[in-house]
């Protein structure tokens, strides 16, 4: 089995191990009281969410229900929130040896005042595979059935079906991940909520914070800690395998939520090849081999791009901060398309995707960095581990409604477009360049935006992507060799001092964000000076 859940007979009467914390223990106490019930299948989640006060029952059918482990006649279901819609990177806090007693006590306090209310409490797999698999828990409060139903769907429901798998899974010196909600109670001077993580001890608490999204990535990044502890590396991005004659290709892509990441990760190329999808959301890299394990089943997409008519909407599970209507026919359906609120979002079912796996055995080719900065071509190729790993701790991308309160038109550095990150950066610094430099792994820039005020469609990144899994790539000199451009028509960079000066302004934008970094996730020094020298390059060629 993959994680502990339980105390070892061994243990008792011995010195407390190490996998127990002040805030670890508060949050698995809550999870044995006499008002938590156990909810043991996505079918008895289904009953209680399309029951609980607040509910839309759709009249859209769950595609293929029994496949999911529901009933036959089980319908979309529809929740929505209040003000709030995204994720609040604010609220959430770090346990340290400084705050963990206060946190602590206020921990208390909030399990205390949820003793009169009936508390669910699911179990699902984090990680698809035996190579890496882990347990997590989540316990929610009476009114909000609809969260742990998603949750439930979102991830693989803990059953005898996986119990070959787990027990024959490589263990951790790990607790199980322990999740407790409350998103109706408020702590003292977070009254916009707080999030809570013991990052040490796979616990983590949610308070007065009702999005889903939230427990997703709290879930996730748990388990994302977790695999760096051990030798894995953690991936916010998509995967997919090219299957070529000879050999397969495998390619990761990263970006933020909208910058392209799931339409790259789910193109189907016009039929001209045949790919397999792991995932476009989360993974882990097997440093070992470089084979990659999928963690969560289900997709979590936005419904901004997809209008009620959408063939893709017939793989919808649950649906959240989305409005609803009725048609000529009287049904329920979606108002789709952010038109009641920004960032409305879905559970889509992993049938979405006719070619899927868990996990990929084949050892990873390439990464593809996305970023949305009009000073870049459409295609770089980075020709240098630590520059490779550099640009992917400085990825400039612009932020979305998938953040609360963010400035749609700022740009952004959000190091391996991962936010959720628990583990010290310089871990995944370190990681990413043993992938390029030890591992052969090669690295590329692939900016979906605008160049020069040109705008870079679809249809060009997807080629661009193509010329590279095909082999027929021709590349010229960008920033000297170690940053080469893919010779793309009618983007080539114009030869003016203006260019180059705002392709200057943006590396000092990005080595000023990399000087400005502290503590656990400074990185080492030759992040910045790959920088610097490229830095020294420019002013040359101006001079």
């Amino acid at each position: 089995m993959a994680t502990k859940s339980h105390l070892s007979k061994k243990a008792i009467g011995t010195a407390t191990p190490t996998h127990f914390s002040r805030v670890r223990t508060t949050v698995e106490t809550a999870y044995h009281r006499n008002n938590v019930h156990r909810v043991r299948s996505r079918a008895e989640a289904y009953e209680l969410a399309k029951a609980a006060p607040g509910t839309i029952i759709s009249d859209l059918p769950v595609y293929r229900p029994e496949a999911i482990g529901l009933p036959k006649d089980a319908k979309v279901l529809l929740f929505n929130d209040g003000a709030i819609t995204g994720r609040q990177a604010h609220a959430r806090r770090i346990i340290d040896k400084e705050n963990e007693e206060g946190y602590a006590r206020t921990l208390r306090e909030a399990v205390f005042a949820s003793r009169e209310r009936i508390l669910y409490h699911a179990t699902a797999l984090v990680g698809l595979d035996a190579r890496f698999t882990v347990k997590a828990h989540l316990l929610v409060p009476e009114g909000y059935e609809n969260t742990l139903y998603s949750w439930m769907l979102n991830f693989e429901p803990y059953g005898e079906a996986h119990e070959e798998m787990y027990n024959a899974s490589r263990l951790f010196e790990e607790g199980d991940i322990l999740l407790y909600s409350d998103p109706d109670t408020f702590a003292e001077g977070h009254e916009s909520g707080l999030a809570l993580f013991d990052r040490k001890h796979n616990a983590a608490a949610l308070l007065g914070l009702r999005y889903f999204g939230e427990h997703k990535k709290a879930t996730l990044t748990m388990g994302w800690t977790i695999g760096d502890r051990h030798g894995f590396t953690a991936c916010h991005g998509g995967l997919k395998r090219f299957e070529k004659r000879n050999e397969p290709f495998v390619m990761g892509v990263f970006g933020l939520s909208g910058s392209g990441k799931s339409t790259l990760t789910h193109a189907d190329h016009d039929g001209r090849y045949e790919t397999t999808v792991l995932h476009d959301d989360a993974f882990v890299i097997d440093k070992r081999d470089l084979s990659t394990v999928s963690l969560e089943p289900a997709y979590f997409d936005k419904v901004e791009d997809y209008p009620p008519a959408s063939p893709d909407n017939r793989f919808l599970l649950t649906m959240q901060n989305v409005g609803a209507t009725l048609d000529e026919d009287d049904r329920v359906i979606p108002v789709t398309e952010d038109i009641r609120n920004g960032n409305g979002r879905a559970v889509k079912s992993h049938l979405w995707t006719p070619d899927r796996a868990y996990a990929f055995s084949e050892p990873l080719n390439a990464i593809f960095w996305i970023m949305k900065d009009d000073t870049l071509p459409p295609l770089l190729r980075v020709n240098d581990a630590t520059l490779a790993s550099t640009f992917g701790a400085t990825l400039a991308t612009k932020r979305t409604t998938a953040e609360e309160g963010a400035d749609p038109d700022a740009l952004a550095y959000v190091p391996y477009a991962n936010p959720f990150r628990l583990h010290p950066l310089k871990h995944d610094f370190e990681q990413f360049e043993s992938l390029f430099d030890a591992h052969g792994v090669q690295g590329y820039i692939l900016n979906t935006g605008a160049f020069q005020n040109q705008d870079i469609p679809p249809k060009v990144t997807l080629s661009s992507i193509e010329a590279i899994v095909e082999d027929k790539a021709a590349f010229e000199p960008f920033l000297g060799t170690r940053i080469e451009r893919l010779v793309v028509e009618g983007y080539t960079p114009p030869a003016t001092q203006s260019y180059r000066q705002a392709l200057k302004k943006r590396l000092e934008g990005r080595l000023a964000f990399l000087e400005s970094l502290e503590g656990e996730n400074r990185l080492p020094e030759r992040a910045r000076t790959c920088l610097q020298d490229l830095l020294e390059q420019l002013r040359g060629e101006s001079s």
